[in-house]
């Protein structure tokens, strides 16, 4: 028989195990299921994790890929750590393309040196400006941050149709839901020729080394850490808990913002409805996978992006639905919190107790307690007590 007992102290071995074996159970089981669609597992694996970083332009759009999902990610392990349960990260980051195109569309034609710094910081602050709205209702309405966050996506999305299909639609382009392509003035730089790899990697790398920063070395991440274990221990240090979650949440929309502007002033260059496949709901994933650590979430992230990757390659190499990117992502999901339960418990192996055995220990508990009680097992008559019960 198998059954889970609690741990004294949660198992730091399987702390950073479970990620691992996680992605080991997602591999096999894409292994069973490439066999059961009629392909060959290995020729398809293969196209999948090994084909798309076949070459250095493959690596380039890897990194394309990783990029607003590194932003996200980062942003959304500094609310986890504090406990604040942000899943809005794909409205942020879709609320920071908006405001970013809506910036950009008004450089089209201009060539000035403030059209691209002006891009990102409204993209920054449409992400902040709709992370802290769900601050705002968390503090001083008492409300639910997931279900306010998950709904927040919803409006982000609509607002965002309504943006292409009306004020920011191109008049010149044929009635498609898209705006003017933005000017050079306001595109990201590319860093290497003949690659779409663009500025985000420089704006990625630094908000990594300052995530870090802020966790280990920061005062605040030190309170941000107390506030998500213990909440009462932090009110009684003295640390303000709106002040906390406020920081924790706006930093999570810059950084969402930051990832919607480079998507449209980067690879895509205007703004789209598909601005983004689901890159804010993946950084949950990648969050959770790297352990809440920027170091860990970057791994994340990368392999998170080949799944993108390795998704489009299936599609066009083995004729595959879209619909497999998803169910990888989910099968990773599935298994890390399934693993996760091996920190918190141990699983241990008992022998069943047959029937025989139970009669050999209820009689072996009779003769101990004759043994013990001698009075108990003779026969009393009616209405009388026995000796000792007379003396008391």
């Amino acid at each position: 028989m198998i059954r889970l007992e609690a741990r004294v102290q949660h198992s730091t071995l399987w702390r950073y195990s479970s990620p691992l074996l996680a992605v080991l159970l997602t591999l096999i089981t894409g292994y069973l299921l490439f066999a059961s669609l009629g392909q060959s597992p290995s020729d398809a694996l293969y196209t999948f994790f090994i084909a798309p970083v076949a070459d250095w332009y493959g690596v380039s759009e890897l990194l394309v890929k990783t990029i607003p999902i590194l932003l996200c990610a980062y942003g959304l392990a500094l609310c986890f750590r504090a406990s604040v349960w942000n899943i809005g990260a794909e409205g942020q980051l879709l609320m920071g393309g908006v405001a970013a195109s809506t910036v950009a569309t008004m450089f089209v034609h201009s060539d000035s040196a403030w059209a691209m710094p002006l891009t990102l910081l409204a993209g920054i602050a449409g992400g902040v400006g709709w992370a802290g709205l769900a601050a705002l209702m968390k503090l001083r309405l008492n409300t639910n941050e997931i279900l306010v966050t998950i709904m927040m996506n919803y409006i982000a999305l609509n607002i965002l149709l309504w943006a292409v299909h009306g004020p920011l639609k191109d008049p010149d382009g044929f009635n498609f839901p898209e705006s003017a392509l933005f000017g050079d003035s306001t595109l990201l730089p590319v860093l290497f020729a003949d690659t779409r790899l663009h500025l985000g990697l420089v704006f990625c790398a630094i908000a990594m080394a300052l995530s870090w920063l802020f966790i280990s070395k920061s005062f605040l991440g030190f309170q941000t850490q107390v506030l998500g274990q213990d909440p009462s221990a932090a009110k009684m240090a003295g640390f303000n808990q709106t002040k906390l979650v406020t920081l924790v949440l706006l930093i999570c929309g810059a950084l969402a913002g930051l990832a919607g502007a480079g998507e449209v002033a980067g690879p895509i260059g205007q703004l789209v409805p598909q601005i983004s496949p689901g890159y804010g709901y993946a950084a949950i994933i990648v969050a959770f996978l790297g352990r809440l650590h920027p170091v860990g979430i970057t791994l994340a992230g990368l392999l998170m992006g080949l799944i993108y990757m390795g998704g489009e390659m299936a599609q066009i190499e083995l004729g595959l639905p879209n619909a497999i990117t998803g169910i990888f992502q989910g099968l990773m999901l599935f298994y890390l919190l399934s693993c996760d339960v091996l920190i918190r418990y141990r699983v241990r192996w008992t022998q069943p107790t047959t029937n025989s055995a139970k009669s050999a220990t209820s009689a072996e508990f009779k003769t101990d307690a004759k043994a013990e009680f001698p009075h108990l097992s003779q026969s009393q008559p009616k209405g009388q007590t026995s000796a000792p019960a007379r003396e008391q």
